[in-house]
């Protein structure tokens, strides 16, 4: 290590020690998917009671209500998990956003409930590295900051919510909210396991299109039908061949059909889109419009939209080069060398980015093979990332980052 104070050595130290493997084990045996509501209950508590260890302002906050369109096309209302929030020195100078999240990919029926040894070193289970792990650094690095003189200069705000893993559409309101006013963000993705940070993100576009036909008997009649199953799949393939360049498009799945002497009258399409750039974003919009009225003309059926873009594109702009600039010297500065490359996969950064506040989005632990049966954490980055977060933030707070602004008064440098 090079360049660090004795303050300096003091923090890393004591965001070292935090037991964070103890906890990693003791949430990762909870099984907190998406939509297992009695799991993110528990699991809510569990963090709630880690993180009440921390100043500040700690609430669990209800899930906003959520629409989503059923297999028979019906629009229903879902319910996701409560969302810790935590508010510290609100009026601070110099103030930041931290952003994890509980749930997980694995349904509280999945066969992947338990954790086992890979070998010393590397540890096997559920959300150990997405990203159990990734809120136990948070919180070390948080418990190591508030020994320090940063208590003077910092606030920030944490955020944990219960529904990343489907988008974020319950608690999108609140990391807007709390983005507000930051100078920067941190939110605590995992690494790639050479440590490697994700750039750039392209955003995503989740859409279910109901398809209305008619029916009629496929023996006696089929041509008095209208079949929504055959038009959901001309759509399907019509917004594949219109992807690429700027976007891409995944149809993933067709809801629908019947009994094979029935013309279906009733088809549900769920594609994704993932754009590059907003101005991708508007093209693959306008190829949906095209591609839904095309469809509708020549098949004679009656298609309706559901869903958006919830995940704006992500862009390294001058103040996510500045951010990600601090965290690499950081690095250096412990003997990591920390680099970064573009990614078509989306996180909570992608909406905070979108609220103007430079977001570094994978300063959770090191590991890999997320969202399988083979997900692991490399359990030496658990006091590495610590001390790389907790460097991090003391630097920010003796204000040595810049992001265009006077941090301090909020006018333009």
């Amino acid at each position: 290590m090079t360049h660090l104070s004795l303050a300096e050595h003091r923090l890393l130290d004591h965001a070292a020690a935090a037991p964070m493997l103890h906890q990693v084990q003791d949430w990762a045996s909870i099984n907190s998917g998406s939509r297992n509501l009695d799991g993110l209950t528990h699991m809510a508590d569990r963090l709630a009671d880690a993180f009440s260890n921390l100043p500040g302002q700690l609430k669990l906050v209800d899930a906003l209500p959520v629409e989503s369109v059923a297999p028979d096309g019906k629009v229903q209302t879902i319910s996701h998990g409560r969302h810790l929030h935590l508010s510290v020195r609100p009026d601070a100078p110099i103030r930041l956003l931290l952003t994890g999240h509980m749930d997980t990919v694995f349904p509280a029926d999945h066969a992947f409930q338990h954790q086992s040894w890979l070998e010393p070193g590397i540890l096997n289970g559920p959300g150990v590295a997405d990203m159990k792990g990734g809120i136990a650094v948070m919180l070390a690095a948080l418990a190591a900051i508030e020994t320090t003189e940063a208590v003077a200069t910092l606030g920030y705000d944490v955020v944990i919510n219960s529904d990343e893993e489907v988008g974020s559409p319950s608690s999108a309101v609140l990391l807007r909210e709390t983005a507000q006013g930051k100078i920067a963000a941190f939110t605590y993705e995992p690494a790639l396991p050479d440590g490697t940070l994700a750039g750039a993100r392209a955003g995503s576009g989740n859409f279910s299109i109901v398809v209305t036909g008619l029916s009629a008997h496929a023996g006696r009649n089929p041509d008095d039908g209208r079949n929504a199953l055959l038009a959901a799949a001309d759509l399907a393939l019509r917004l594949k061949a219109g992807s690429g360049g700027g976007f891409s498009c995944n149809p993933a799945k067709i809801d629908g059909g019947g009994p094979n002497n029935v013309v279906p009258d009733h088809a549900v399409l769920r594609v994704n889109f993932r754009p590059r750039t907003p101005e991708d974003e508007l093209a693959a919009r306008a190829l949906i419009d095209t591609a839904m009225a095309a469809v509708a003309r020549e098949h004679g059926v009656s298609l309706h939209l559901h869903g958006g873009f919830g995940r704006p594109p992500k862009p390294m702009d001058e103040k996510a080069e500045r951010l990600f600039g601090l965290v690499r010297q950081c690095g250096a500065d412990l003997g990591l060398s920390i680099g970064w490359r573009d990614t078509g996969g989306v996180c909570d950064g992608n909406n905070i980015a979108a609220c103007g506040v430079p977001v570094v989005d994978t300063m959770g632990v090191r590991g890999g093979s997320i969202h399988s049966d083979a997900e692991f954490l490399l359990v030496d980055s658990l006091g590495e990332r610590a001390r790389l977060s907790a460097l991090a933030l003391w630097r920010i707070a003796q204000g040595r980052f810049q992001p265009g602004q006077d941090i301090r008064k909020g006018m333009t440098a």
